[in-house]
């Protein structure tokens, strides 16, 4: 698979591809039924399957002042596609000038000249170019010039549309296994290991503070999790929030590994959400809290075996 992170680097071999265009972020059903209609397309013509995205996030472009909302970061929907067959990411930087871009011009000057596109697969509310002033409809006149056909893909859904937005509602409400079943896989947060107050470790629950970044924060409580770590896979259990027992406001994803003694500060970890154990609290004493977390523990190595 290849990532590139402009349009004027693809290399010529590739040009005539079929590509799904969104920001996919979470790649979740909905996604990847559009993924799916462009892979079939891309077999029925020969050509190579490739994914245009957007980085920043639009969202983040023009909001740039908004709480966190990414559902993945980029190395994830990366790794995802790949699973999925797309044989080219293209990570289009989104800044000034492609927000400034007309959709005559998007059309024109990227998806033809610069990636000479044979086919683009959209969702049924695409739109693009200056103020949103594309959709479809202009998608399917702009690209018939150029011989670039154009499939829309209808809604999917379970009786509501599977959504980035239906994901982030059902996080904020700790509904992960909701949420983890319109991905189709578990939610994860990826990011380094920082140094933090050392908290756990007095407490016997020695733990990874994880930095959120721009990830949407999912509601406040414990969680069983799996981590991974240079390839590596263990179970573990993981708070986060603001730690009102010790009267905190900054909230933090630590994660308490099953069975594990090592450094990890600096390394990059990917934490897997596979169910949510119980909302924050706060504890009348440190007793208490030590006592509660050994539940936790447990809650989580029963929720992870099923």
């Amino acid at each position: 698979m290849r990532l590139l992170r402009s349009s004027t680097s693809l290399p010529a071999s590739s040009r005539g591809a079929v590509a799904a265009i969104g920001n996919f972020d979470g790649v979740h059903l909905g996604h990847r039924a559009l993924i799916a209609a462009a892979k079939t397309k891309a077999a029925e013509l020969g050509r190579p399957l490739a994914v245009m995205t957007f980085e920043p996030h639009p969202r983040r472009f023009f909001m740039p002042e908004a709480p966190p909302f990414r559902l993945d970061a980029l190395e994830t929907k990366v790794r995802i596609l790949e699973e999925l067959g797309v044989a080219i990411v293209l990570a289009m930087p989104f800044d000034a000038a492609l927000a400034a871009q007309s959709p005559q011009d998007f059309v024109d000057h990227i998806l033809a000249r610069d990636l000479g596109l044979s086919h683009v697969v959209v969702g049924f509310d695409f739109t693009f170019g200056k103020a949103r002033a594309g959709n479809t409809d202009m998608l399917r006149t702009l690209g018939a010039k150029h011989g670039i056909g154009v499939t829309v893909i209808a809604p999917q859904g379970d009786g509501e549309a599977y959504s980035s937005t239906r994901v982030r509602r059902l996080l904020e409400a700790g509904d992960i296994a909701g949420a983890n079943r319109i991905l189709g896989r578990p939610w994860e947060i990826v990011g380094a290991v920082e140094h933090g107050d050392k908290r756990g470790r007095e407490l016997g629950f020695p733990t990874a503070n994880v930095a959120l970044g721009d990830f949407q924060v999912p509601k406040f409580g414990i969680y069983a999790v799996r981590a991974v770590v240079d390839g590596e896979t263990r179970d573990g259990v993981a708070s986060l929030g603001i730690r009102p027992t010790f009267d905190q406001t900054t909230v933090k994803l630590e994660v308490f590994l099953f069975d594990f003694a090592g450094d990890l500060y600096g390394r990059s970890m990917r934490v897997e959400f596979h169910g949510f154990i119980r909302p924050e609290e706060k504890f009348t004493d440190v007793e208490a809290l030590k006592a509660k977390m050994a539940e936790d523990v447990i809650a989580a190595k029963r929720l992870l075996a099923s």
